[in-house]
C-alpha cells in the first residue's frame, strides 16, 4: 500500500484494506504532528537559553555601572578636597602679600619661594582639573552607553518573551489540535467499523436480492417471448394494414376531438382580435393626425404653400387607411375560421397567411413613408425658430421611427414563418415552433418599448413647440391629438405583448398536431384531408344514430350541453369581453364628446373665417377673394372630417355562448 493511494487486493476483503489504510493514515498524521512538536520545543529551548544569556549580560552591565558610579563618587570627593586646598593656599597668599611690602629685602627670598610653590600648586591643580574633566567625560559616555545597551537588551528581552509566549501558544494549540485529531480519528475508526459491518450485511442482502431478480427476469423474458410470438402471429394473420407505421399515413388519422381546447383557442383569438382592433384604431389616428400636422407646421398651408416633400408625404399618409384596415379584416377572418368543430393547428390556420400578407403590405407602406418622415423632421430642424432642444427631440424621433419600422419588419418575419405550415409542407420544422413563438413575444415587447420612447420624446417635443411664439391653437390641438394616439398605441402594444407572453406556453404546447410517434412535418394537404375525414366520420356517426321517441332529441341535447359548458367554461372569457366592451363604450363616449367640442370649435372658427372673408372681399381684389374662398373650403373640409370621425361605429364582439355583444 502506497502513502497516498489505497491499493485493494482483488481476492482480499475491501473493508480490511480500508481499515488498514485508515490506521496507516492515522500513524502518518501522528508522525507529522510529533515532528512538528519536536521542532517547536527545540525553538522554545533555544529562545529560553538566549533569554538567560541576555539576562546574564544585563547583570554584568549593571555591576560595571555600579563600579563606575563608585569611581565617580571618589573622584568627586577628591575634587572637593583639592578645591578646599586651593582656597586655603589662596588665603595664605593673600596674607603673605602685606608682609612682603613691609620687608622687601627679607621677603624677596620668601616671595620667590611662594611663587615657586604657587606655580607648583597651579600645575597640580590644572592636572587635577583636566583629570576630573576627563573622568567626567568617560563617566558620561559610559552612562549613555550603559543606558543604550540596557534599553536595547530590555526591548530584545520583551521581544523574546513575546515570541516565546507565541511559540508556547502555538505548541499548546498544536497539542490540543493533535489530541482532537486523535480523538476524531478514533471516533471515525469506530464509525467506519460499524459502517463496514452494516455494508457487509447489505452486500449479503443485495446478493440474495440479485439472485431473486435474475430468476424473475428469466421468467419475465420467457413470458414476454411467448406473448411476442403470439402477438406477431395475430398481427400477421388479422391486421391487413398498419396506418401508424408511416408518418404520412398516420397524419391522416382523425385525432380525438378536444372541445375545451377549441373553445379556449377561440377565446384567445377573440382577445387578440380586440387588441388588433385597438392597434388599428391607434395607427389610423396617428397617421391621420400626422398628415394634419404637416399641413400646418412648419408652414401653414392656409397661408403659404408647403414644400413639395411635405406635399408628397401628405399624399402618402392620406392612403394609410387602405393599408391599416386590412389588418383588422385579416384578424377577423382568422377569428371566424376558428370554430368549435375544427382542429386549430398551424397546418389548418390558412387565414394566418392572409393576415401575414396584409401585415407585409402595411410594412411596405411604412418603408415608403419613412424617408419622407425623416426628411420632414430635418426640414423642421432647418427652420429659423427651431431651438437646439427641439432639434434634439426631432433627431430622437427620427431614430424612433426607424426602430418602429424595424420592429414591424421583425414581427412580420416571424408571423410569416408561422404561416408557412399552412401553405408549404417543408417551410418550417416542428422543432422550431417554440423558438419562433418566443421571438414573436420578444418582437411585441420591443414594439411596446419603441412606442414608449416615441410617446416620451413626442411629449417633450410638443411641450417645447407650445412655448414657441409662433405656436397656434391649431398646432397645439393637433399635437395633443397625435400624443393621445401615441399613448393609445403604447397601451395597446403593452396589452398585446403581455397577452402573448401569458399564452405563449399554451401556444407551444397546443399548436403541433399529430401522434407522438410521428416524425417529420405534417403537410397542409394531410391536415385538410384529416378535416374532411373528420366531417365524414361525424356524418357517418350521425347516420348510424337511431332516434328514440321518449328521449330528448340529439340536437336539442347537444345545444343544451353547449350552452351549459359554454356558460361554465367561458364565464371568465365572457366577463373579459363584457369588460372590454364597457371600456370601449366609455372610450367612444369620451371621443364623441371630444369631437363634438372639436366640431363646435371648428364651427366657430368657420364663422370667424367667413366673417373675415366677407370683410376682405370688400377691401381686396378678386384674386385675393378666390384665395380666401379656397382657405374657407379647406377649413370646411377639415371640420367635416373631424365631425365624421366623431361618429362611433359599434364593434361586434363574438362570444361562444351568448352570440354577439355590441359595444
Amino acid at each position: 500500500m502506497s502513502e497516498g493511494r489505497l491499493r485493494v487486493d482483488p481476492e482480499g476483503d475491501p473493508w480490511t484494506a480500508l481499515r488498514e489504510h485508515h490506521c496507516h493514515w492515522q500513524r502518518k498524521v501522528g508522525r507529522k504532528l510529533r515532528a512538528q512538536n519536536q521542532v517547536l520545543k527545540k525553538g522554545v529551548v533555544d529562545e529560553q537559553a538566549n533569554s538567560a544569556a541576555l539576562k546574564e549580560q544585563l547583570k554584568m552591565k549593571d555591576q560595571s555601572l555600579r563600579k563606575l558610579q563608585q569611581e565617580m563618587d571618589s573622584l568627586t570627593f577628591r575634587n572637593l578636597q583639592l578645591a578646599k586646598r586651593v582656597e586655603l593656599l589662596q588665603d595664605e597668599l593673600a596674607l603673605s602679600e602685606p608682609r612682603g611690602k613691609k620687608n622687601k629685602k627679607s621677603g624677596e627670598s620668601s616671595s620667590q619661594l611662594s611663587q615657586e610653590q604657587k606655580s607648583v600648586f597651579d600645575e597640580d591643580l590644572q592636572k587635577k582639573i583636566e583629570e576630573n574633566e576627563r573622568l567626567h567625560i568617560q563617566f558620561f559616555e559610559a552612562d549613555e552607553q550603559h543606558k543604550h545597551v540596557e534599553a536595547e537588551l530590555r526591548s530584545r528581552l520583551a521581544t523574546l518573551e513575546m515570541e516565546a509566549a507565541q511559540h508556547q501558544a502555538v505548541v499548546d494549540g498544536l497539542t490540543r489540535k493533535y489530541m482532537e485529531t486523535i480523538e476524531k480519528l478514533q471516533n471515525d475508526k469506530a464509525k467506519l467499523e460499524v459502517k463496514s459491518q452494516t455494508l457487509e450485511k447489505e452486500a449479503k442482502e443485495c446478493r440474495l436480492r440479485t439472485e431473486e431478480c435474475q430468476l424473475q427476469l428469466k421468467n419475465l423474458h420467457e413470458d414476454l417471448s411467448s406473448r411476442l410470438e403470439e402477438s406477431l402471429s395475430i398481427i400477421s394473420e388479422k391486421v391487413p394494414f398498419n396506418d401508424t407505421k408511416y408518418s404520412q399515413y398516420n397524419a391522416l388519422n382523425v385525432p380525438v376531438h378536444n372541445r375545451r381546447h377549441q373553445l379556449k383557442m377561440r377565446d384567445i383569438a377573440g382577445q387578440a382580435l380586440a387588441f388588433v382592433q385597438d392597434l388599428v384604431k391607434g395607427l389610423l389616428n396617428f397617421h391621420t393626425y400626422t398628415e394634419q400636422r404637416i399641413q400646418i407646421f412648419p408652414v401653414d398651408s392656409a397661408i403659404d404653400t408647403i414644400s413639395p416633400l411635405n406635399q408628397k408625404f401628405s399624399q402618402y399618409l392620406h392612403e394609410n387607411a387602405s393599408y391599416v384596415r386590412p389588418l383588422e379584416e385579416g384578424m377577423l377572418h382568422l377569428f371566424e375560421s376558428i370554430t368549435e368543430d375544427t382542429v386549430t393547428v398551424l397546418e389548418t390556420t390558412v387565414k394566418l397567411k392572409t393576415f401575414s400578407e396584409h401585415l407585409t403590405s402595411y410594412i411596405c407602406f411604412l418603408r415608403k413613408i419613412l424617408p419622407y418622415q425623416l426628411k420632414s423632421l430635418e426640414e423642421e430642424c432647418e427652420a429659423s425658430l427651431c431651438t437646439s432642444a427641439l432639434r434634439a427631440r426631432n433627431l430622437e424621433l427620427s431614430q424612433d421611427m426607424k426602430k418602429m419600422t424595424a420592429v414591424f419588419e421583425k414581427l412580420q418575419t416571424y408571423i410569416g414563418l408561422l404561416a408557412l405550415p399552412s401553405t408549404e409542407p417543408d417551410g418550417l420544422l416542428r422543432t422550431n415552433y417554440s423558438s419562433v413563438l418566443t421571438n414573436v413575444g420578444a418582437a411585441l415587447h420591443g414594439f411596446h418599448d419603441v412606442m414608449k420612447d416615441i410617446s416620451k420624446h413626442y411629449s417633450q417635443k410638443a411641450t417645447i413647440e407650445h412655448e414657441l411664439p409662433t405656436a397656434t391653437q391649431k398646432l397645439i390641438t393637433t399635437n395633443d391629438c397625435i400624443l393621445s394616439s401615441v399613448v393609445a398605441l403604447t397601451n395597446g402594444a403593452g396589452k398585446i405583448a403581455s397577452f402573448f407572453s401569458n399564452n405563449v406556453d399554451y401556444f407551444i404546447a397546443s399548436l403541433s398536431y399529430g401522434p407522438k410517434t410521428a416524425s417529420g412535418f405534417i403537410s397542409p394537404l394531410s391536415a385538410e384531408c384529416m378535416l374532411q375525414y373528420k366531417k365524414k366520420a361525424a356524418a357517418y356517426m350521425k347516420a348510424l344514430r337511431k332516434p328514440l321517441l321518449e328521449s330528448v332529441p340529439y340536437e336539442e341535447a347537444l345545444a343544451n350541453r353547449r350552452v351549459l359548458l359554454s356558460s361554465t367554461e367561458s364565464r371568465e372569457g365572457l366577463a373579459q369581453q363584457v369588460q372590454q366592451s364597457l371600456e370601449k363604450i366609455s372610450k367612444l363616449e369620451q371621443e364623441k364628446e371630444h369631437w363634438m367640442l372639436e366640431a363646435q370649435l371648428a364651427k366657430i372658427k368657420l364663422e370667424k373665417e367667413n366673417q373675415r372673408t366677407a370683410d376682405k372681399l370688400k377691401s381686396t381684389s378678386s384674386g385675393q377673394a378666390v384665395g380666401v374662398a379656397q382657405e374657407g373650403a379647406t377649413v370646411v373640409t377639415a371640420a367635416g372630417q373631424e365631425d365624421a370621425s366623431a361618429k362611433a361605429v359599434p364593434v361586434p364582439v363574438h362570444s361562444t355562448s351568448l352570440g354577439k355583444v355590441t359595444a
